[in-house]
Parts: C-alpha cells; sequence; structure tokens
C-alpha cells in the first residue's frame, strides 16, 4: 500500500521466530510477521508485528544484525517506541494502539516521545491527511483512550487545540494492515522527516 507519493508500506511473507521482552516486560517466544518500508533510494525497513506466546502483541522497527548508514535519528529507533496491541474491554471484537507519537529532539539523536496531545498537535506532528486515511479504513476510529468526561471528542474535520489528551485507535480484530499503517505514520514518519529523508508532514 502505498502511504505517500514516495513512501510504501507492503507485507513481506515472512515470519520470524523472536525470544525476547513484551511491552509488560515478561520474557517470551514469539512470531513476526514482518513488512517492509520502501523509501526510493533508501534502505528498506523491516517492521515486526509479533505475537507473543502470553497473548500479547506489539508492533517496532525491526533492528537487522548490521544497521544500514543512515541518520542516527533513525537508526536509534530500531528496536525501540514499541506499540502494543492489545483488546477493548467490551470492545466487541476490536483491538487499539496507542496513538502516541515519536517527537525529535533538536540537537539529539534520539526522538522524544510524546503521549497526550491536542488532536491539532497529533495531526500536525503525523499529518492529518494521514489520519484521516486511518480512520476511513472499514471499522477504524480514532478516539480518546479513556473515558472521561472532560475529554473532547476527537473531530479529524475540525481538530482542537484546546485540551491535550491520550488518542488511541481502534480496528476491527481482523483487520491486520490498519495497526501497521497506524505505526507507521505516528513513530517512523516523523522520524523519517526529521532525518531528511521524507519532506515536512504539510500545514492545515
Amino acid at each position: 500500500m502505498r502511504l505517500t507519493d514516495q513512501l510504501t508500506l507492503r507485507r513481506s511473507g515472512t515470519r520470524a521466530t523472536r525470544h525476547g521482552a513484551t511491552c509488560s516486560g515478561s520474557t517470551e517466544n514469539g512470531t513476526a510477521v514482518e513488512w517492509c518500508l520502501v523509501l526510493p533510494g533508501r534502505p528498506e525497513l523491516t517492521l515486526h508485528d509479533t505475537r507473543w506466546d502470553n497473548g500479547e502483541r506489539d508492533l517496532v522497527l525491526h533492528q537487522p544484525s548490521v544497521v544500514p548508514e543512515m541518520p542516527a535519528l533513525l537508526a536509534n529507533l530500531h528496536g525501540r517506541r514499541r506499540a502494543g496491541i492489545e483488546a477493548v474491554p467490551a470492545g466487541r471484537g476490536r483491538l487499539r494502539l496507542m496513538a502516541w507519537t515519536v517527537i525529535p529532539r533538536t540537537g539529539s539523536d534520539r526522538a522524544g516521545f510524546k503521549k497526550s496531545l491536542t488532536t491539532a498537535q497529533l495531526a500536525t506532528q503525523c499529518g492529518l491527511s494521514l489520519l484521516r486515511t486511518l480512520t476511513s479504513r472499514p471499522g477504524a476510529t480514532l478516539e480518546p483512550a479513556f473515558d472521561r468526561e472532560d475529554l473532547r471528542l476527537v473531530d479529524l474535520e475540525h481538530p482542537q487545540d484546546v485540551k491535550p489528551l491520550q488518542h488511541a485507535l481502534y480496528f476491527p480484530v481482523d483487520d491486520d494492515e490498519t495497526p501497521v499503517m497506524a505505526y507507521v505514520i505516528t513513530r517512523v514518519m516523523p522520524t523519517l522527516r526529521a532525518a531528511g529523508w521524507l519532506p515536512p508532514s504539510p500545514a492545515f
């Protein structure tokens, strides 16, 4: 699937056996489905969608044994800033991924991580058109991650810039593409832009 005019995401068809720590810190074995992120003239990036033996699942930019030459900011994203995928309580067959985003720090080789943003800030960081593409997929919605009366609804037609909140992307349990797209849009693409591999996110 094409995310931008330059960037393409595709399932590689490869599965890898993994052993390591889950998002909860448990040490487990797991099986990862590999996805490839392709940008012309740049080294191919590999993402792992791992299902662990204890039932957990997460997405991460996989670190190969030899990382190709690339800006340190991007190289340091490998193996970091994972996104957990979890079942929604009473979610009627839906899963969710927290729409936290990677925010590169000026003068640093490591990107920061932001959990609470206004919807306008999230759109600025990730690209409003890309967030709309995500939520146009069948059964996918962007909503507040927690049920609180003081939180505004998430409206991508008129993104609010008043109240920071934690956003989450909700999607059907049988949809394997949407969470990978969300991971790329929220974690990887902001780093690609900061590293100069993609143009800045367009203003809205």
